[in-house]
């Protein structure tokens, strides 16, 4: 029986998030980098020599013309995503972006639909939906620990923006690609917390309420254009909510994600790579302010030794969720089976950030919320 053939792999745009690609498609054993390609030929001329592949470019077309990839991962800033996509979908190449998926939903239906014209396959990079505690998070739905699916979601996403010193600098660099986004910081960040609550939509009439405003933080500052704090309700057609909070001036700057069904609930805590499950009976009396104090306790105690036994055994890298998905991703071209994140909550997704980016930039949303009388 002969070898299995590895999948051929290219990366294009080796800035710092390349850097994580290339290191996991070194480590699984489907996968070879054989090209790099980047505006800056210097820039994939060092992406390819300390990661091992033998060819480089500064030309899209040059490089899947000639290296014929299985592959590419495109790992560019946003505006560029939907246009070197349809090349690589031109040369017969799989594709995996690195979040944000497109600049737009019209976009984003565009790529999914071109992927399924051309039976090739597609995913994006929110690759916390596949850390081991997201993983095990889904068992334990699937499994109906909630009781059924989620009737509530609640997500905190946040980002540190630093002191007033390190904010300063980020404020000045009006050229980075962030600055010319549609939803500028906000629309970057979130994708990872709106793809987790969608999951659990049901993708017909889902509803989006949102507010964003300057924190006082950079106000003082002088930076008056800039969103940075998020608040948005999101409702589908089944009744089930969710309330996503993004904020850069939250302390601690959390990354958490709690379900709550009908029977139980879940919390996701992806800082300290924790899950822990709330039970939804209480106690009728003062056991109530003891025994779930234990259980609590026995439970981050739990997640605290799976941490170490998964460091031990290697698979506790900053990025192992990125390992996972990649690994799932290219499992599901060799086997043509389903992507690991189907192209409805790609897409969906990809509404709720248009309508939240309308909203929160829309010249109709008033400056300050009218006062309650």
């Amino acid at each position: 029986m002969g070898k299995k053939e590895s999948i051929k792999v290219a990366i294009i745009g080796c800035g710092k998030i390349a850097e994580a690609h290339a290191e996991i498609i070194r480590t699984i054993n489907d996968g070879k980098l054989v090209a790099t390609c980047d505006t800056e030929i210097l820039m994939a001329k060092q992406l390819a020599e300390r990661y091992g592949a033998q060819a480089f470019y500064d030309d899209i077309n040059e490089m899947v013309k000639k290296e014929k990839p299985d592959v590419v991962h495109i790992t560019t800033p946003p505006q560029s995503h939907f246009e070197i996509a349809k090349i690589c979908f031109s040369a017969g190449c799989h594709v995996f972006i690195e979040k944000p998926f497109t600049l737009n939903a019209k976009e984003a239906k565009e790529l999914l639909d071109l992927a399924q014209s051309k039976n090739l396959k597609i995913t994006v990079g929110t690759d916390e939906q596949f850390s081991h505690i997201a993983i095990w998070m889904r068992k334990l739905v699937s499994e109906g620990w909630l009781g059924e699916p989620p009737y509530h979601m609640d997500c905190y996403y946040c980002y540190d923006l630093g002191d007033k010193r390190f904010a300063k600098v980020f404020l000045m660099n009006r050229s980075h690609w962030l600055w010319k986004l549609p939803g500028q910081l906000i629309q970057n960040i979130i994708p990872h917390a709106v793809m987790k609550i969608c999951e659990f939509l049901d993708p017909k009439d889902v509803e989006v309420y949102a507010i964003g405003f300057t924190s006082k933080f950079l106000l003082d500052l002088g930076e008056f254009e800039l969103k940075d704090e998020l608040r948005a309700i999101i409702k589908d057609n089944t009744g089930t909510t969710a309330y996503l909070t993004f904020s850069t001036q939250i302390r601690p700057p959390i990354r958490q994600f709690s379900l709550y069904g009908s029977k139980n609930g879940l919390v996701l805590d992806q800082d300290h790579h924790a899950l822990i499950k709330i039970k939804g009976s209480t106690y009728k009396s003062y056991l109530e302010k003891t025994l779930p104090l234990n259980n609590l306790a026995r439970q981050y105690r739990k997640n605290m030794f799976d941490n170490i036994k998964l460091f031990m055994r290697r698979q506790f890298q900053m990025k192992r969720g990125l390992y996972n998905l990649i690994n799932l991703f290219y499992q599901s071209i060799e086997r043509n089976s389903l992507p690991p994140i189907s192209y409805e909550q790609i897409l969906l997704s990809s509404r709720i950030i248009d309508s939240i980016i309308h909203q929160i930039y829309s010249d109709t949303q008033p400056k300050k919320p009218p006062a309650v009388q």
